[in-house]
């Protein structure tokens, strides 16, 4: 939602102010406040920026800005700009603030008195403004609109396909097809990536485009800005990930972290993001969550989580919790495969929903779910599409995960997404159109990534007309996604605002230096230092020689230390099994030795691995030697008797910053590991919460 200044400005005297004529609007339907609408939130702290939607007669609903006249009832109190921007006088008393487009009128009051429970000790209470909304049916508009929509433009709201390539080329600017599409399909949303988000100008203009082609409704905007090793954005602002959120410990960080990316977001129109990840990753060798997770504590994940959604929301970004209820403690990557969590209710009670209730309770906007079976609590069985086996119902297709369990148990009673239908874990079993079928009778109200717009589209109208899916329980899904862009202010709007003011708006916000500087300070303070059998802090002499290690990212560490110390020896092992003599010979020759190691999977981090044989040969050939996990800190695991060692959970430039500046002693590391390490043999190589310093 857009801020405006609500300033305290004594002797303050405003007349009504009327808008320049504009384009006739039509007579039927109404006018209301937006602020008037239940359920809308409006934090006057941050100002209060009057919005007028029109209700039309069919009962969809646009912002309407222009052909508007405001004014107040008691100057003395607020006056009102032709824009709807309240200011206070400063004077206490009561106004009634009106907008009239010359047939249709509404109003609401502002208070400016004592607020009783805004009193902090035994002081008088302070004198605020407050806002008193009106009530009656005229404001039920998502009702109003639900009951005028016709079959296809309901299901229309439930799809959020990517048009990440159209015609075998990257999609970077709205094409005349895809409008097509999004007004033949009535789309409720769409789903951006990388290949859409190349450039800040760009990416306002595509996504400004795609609200234009909506047809009725605004549209959900939707983009995977996690931070870390999930990050869409080409510009902007890098931060480093959750996991090395989690290793801060630092709530307030956490919730930078969402602000930072929430204001990003918002400054291209974007208005919805998959994240946070929720899941609690317990177990080392999942191969897809990961560092996307906070940690293995649920407690840990549950605060750090909602205080990212806080950030997040309070820029007017729909947050999405995923992967219910729990992609932490799995083996297999959906998108390659159909993972399983074999554990009890009770358990995942205490553990993986934990983090999800929290959050819900928190005032969460959306869910997505996992594509991961749950044996123990949905037992029912379908019959595989790829090899005729039975196997267990995904959650992502399960009615008893997402109504019984996530509805009436939980008391969830927001948006529920499914994750993308085009993963393995989906399509490998199931066909397109049953998947979706299934998902939406399983209580799913976005389908995020249908395969086969068209087709899947006209299955689910089938499937309604058939009974197979209720038809009243899909209105309360379109229900729920009508009421997320209300209250985050989501319309179509009949006057956009002008490209070139908000693309300079964009670029102002993007990458600003404060949002580095948030970035910087996570990076800093996640470096975990786990092991130091005196060899750090680098101390070199001015013609002593550092060989650095490694092979992905190889470059960025070595740039890194390289700001630190002349004589940089670069070693690159990439696509090697074992050392070449010339390598080995720098590596002899090197007062120092720094490995830079990165993994994604258990396959990378064994210790028979013909990478970790090399870093183990280096390790034999050389004292002193100092490791470094670029992302995964479980790499130690494969060669444990390393003299230092330093985790940084990411592989973004600030993080490869923050570990040169440990690396020779600038900075002290105080991250603490937020996830346990164990030993090949079942034991324990360091316990969650490690983590030691320089002093």
């Amino acid at each position: 939602m857009k801020k405006a200044a609500l300033s305290v400005l004594a002797g303050t005297m405003l007349l009504t102010h009327a808008a320049p004529a504009a384009v006739a609007q039509e007579s039927d339907g109404d006018l209301i406040l937006y602020q008037n609408v239940p359920g809308v939130e409006t934090d006057l702290e941050e100002g209060l920026d009057l919005r007028a939607l029109a209700v039309h007669e069919d009962g969809h609903f646009t912002e309407r800005s222009e052909g508007l006249e405001w004014s107040s009832t008691n100057e003395n109190v607020a006056t009102v700009d032709d824009n709807g921007v309240v200011e206070m006088t400063g004077q206490r008393g009561r106004t009634f603030i009106s907008v009239s487009d010359g047939e249709h009128t509404d109003r609401i009051a502002v208070d400016y008195k004592p607020n009783p429970d805004a009193r902090d000790g035994g002081g008088p209470p302070p004198v605020e403004a407050q806002l008193v909304p009106q009530s009656g049916e005229r404001y039920d508009i998502v009702d109003g609109a639900v009951e005028g929509m016709t079959l296809e433009e309901k299901v229309g709201q439930m799809m959020m396909p990517d048009f990440r390539h159209y015609d075998g080329q990257e999609v970077t600017e709205m094409l005349p097809e895809i409008e097509q599409l999004v007004e033949d399909y009535h789309l409720g949303g769409v789903i951006l990536f990388a290949e859409n988000v190349v450039e800040t100008e760009q990416t306002y203009q595509l996504v400004h485009d795609y609200q234009e082609a909506a047809e009725k409704f605004g549209m959900l905007v939707t983009i995977d800005q996690e931070g870390g090793i999930v990050t869409r954005l080409q510009t902007g602002t890098d931060l480093p990930g959750n996991m090395a959120l989690g290793a801060t410990r630092n709530l307030e960080l956490s919730e930078a972290a969402g602000d930072v990316i929430g204001a990003e977001l918002s400054s291209l129109g974007i208005n919805t993001n998959l994240a946070p990840v929720v899941d609690v990753n317990n177990n080392p060798d999942n191969p897809v969550i990961g560092v996307r997770s906070f940690g293995e504590d649920p407690q840990l994940v549950a605060d750090m989580g909602v205080s990212y959604i806080n950030g997040l929301q309070q820029n007017g970004i729909a947050a999405t919790a995923k992967h219910f209820p729990g992609h932490g403690d799995t083996a297999v990557d959906s998108h390659l495969g159909l993972p399983e969590v074999p554990h009890d209710l009770d358990r995942l009670m205490d553990v993986e929903l934990y983090p999800f209730q929290q959050a819900m309770d928190a005032g969460l906007d959306a869910v997505m779910t996992a594509h991961v079976t749950f044996p123990q609590i949905d037992g029912s069985k379908a019959i595989s599409e790829k090899d005729g086996t039975e196997i267990s119902i995904p959650a992502t297709l399960s009615r008893t995960v997402l109504t019984d369990l996530m509805r009436d148990e939980l008391g969830y009673d927001g948006v529920v997404m499914t994750d993308a239908m085009n993963m393995n874990a989906i399509t490998d079993h199931f066909g397109p159109v049953d998947a979706a079928i299934r998902a939406i009778d399983a209580g799913a109200d976005i389908i995020l990534m249908p395969v086969g717009l068209e087709e899947v589209v006209d299955g689910v109208l089938d499937a309604v007309d058939g009974g197979d899916i209720s038809e009243a329980e899909l209105d309360e899904s379109v229900e729920r996604i009508l009421t997320l862009k209300v209250e985050r202010g989501i319309f179509k709007q009949e006057s956009p605002q002008d490209p070139a003011e908000g693309k300079q708006g964009a670029l102002d916000t993007i990458g600003q230096d404060s949002h580095l500087a948030v970035e910087q300070t996570i990076a800093d303070d996640a470096v975990t230092m786990l092991k130091n059998d005196d060899v750090l802090p680098l101390t070199p002499d001015a013609e002593e020689r550092i060989a650095v290690v490694g092979t992905t990212y190889l470059n960025s560490l070595v740039s890194a230390v390289g700001e630190h110390h002349q004589h940089i020896d670069a070693v690159n092992l990439s696509g090697q099994s074992s050392l070449t003599d010339d390598q080995r010979s720098t590596i002899e020759a090197a007062d120092h030795v720094v490995i830079g190691s990165t993994t994604a999977t258990v396959a990378q981090r064994s210790a028979d691995n013909a990478v970790m044989q090399m870093y183990a040969e280096v390790m034999d050939m050389k004292d002193d030697v100092a490791a470094v996990a670029i992302r995964n800190p479980y790499d130690i695991m494969a060669y444990p008797d390393v003299d230092a060692y330093l985790a940084q959970y990411g592989f973004r430039d600030a993080s490869f910053r923050a570990t040169a500046a440990v690396l020779f002693g600038e900075e002290n590391p105080t991250g603490t590991l937020p996830v346990t390490i164990p030993d090949p043999d079942g034991g324990t190589l360091f316990e969650y919460g490690s983590g030691i310093s320089f002093e």
